[in-house]
């Protein structure tokens, strides 16, 4: 299980309520972020966006006298990798600071360094195949589905499922370690299992790490 002090990352430096305006900008440029957290004396004091300083427009004034749009940003410690992505995705964040259990700042996760983390949930790195299966939401059984993939000696490397508004209906999609996935389809089939996609060769998978590799390289531009 992840947590979210097994996020952090160690290229974030934390910014002084009597840093200027001006100089967190400067900051955020070099570090290629959006927003920077405030800690002064190990206490969190909110994160700063770029947003919150050109909105106010006065860039001599020290970061401690701005108004945060995201003083409630942050994550304890012990938080599950997907309480991190939650927030990254409602809060729009380019980085989520992370506190311990007495409220101190520890450091922050980078959106980049979560998305190294998500590949590793995906099991880029490893070669296999790909099965996509449609499923109403009452027929979603993990145990079956596991036990169809086990019973063709093959097992479960990743999975996710996809779903839809107003919707019952699930895409449920496994990485297996297997990288012909014929016999496996036709159990699926054999227990009256839509299958919506699959993709049995080495070169979907390089495709998927290819794609992972150049947001990398964008997001560290």
């Amino acid at each position: 299980m992840k947590t979210a002090r097994q996020l952090i990352t160690g290229v974030i430096p934390p910014l002084e309520p009597s840093e200027s305006g001006i100089n967190a900008l400067g900051m955020m440029d070099d570090l290629r972020v959006s927003q920077l957290p405030i800690v002064k004396d190990e206490e969190f004091k909110g994160l700063i966006s770029d947003t919150d300083i050109l909105t106010l427009n006065n860039f001599d004034e020290t970061i401690g006298n701005y108004p945060l749009s995201l003083s409630n940003a942050y994550v304890r410690e012990n938080h599950h990798i997907y309480d991190v992505l939650r927030l990254f995705d409602s809060l729009k964040l380019d980085l989520l600071p992370v506190l311990d259990d007495k409220g101190h700042y520890i450091g922050s996760i980078t959106l980049a360094g979560l998305i190294h983390h998500i590949s590793g949930l995906m099991a880029l790195d490893n070669p296999g195949g790909i099965i996509i299966l449609e499923i109403n939401e009452k027929d979603y059984l993990l145990t079956e589905i596991a036990q169809i993939v086990e019973s063709n000696d093959a097992r479960i490397l990743s999975m996710y499922i996809t779903t839809y508004p107003d919707s019952t209906r699930l895409d449920v999609t496994l990485k297996v370690n297997k990288i012909d996935v014929g016999a496996i389809l036709q159990t699926f089939v054999r227990y009256n299992y839509i299958i919506k996609a699959s993709f049995s060769e080495d070169t979907y998978t390089e495709s998927l790490k290819e794609r992972f590799d150049s947001l990398m390289n964008y997001l560290n531009i």
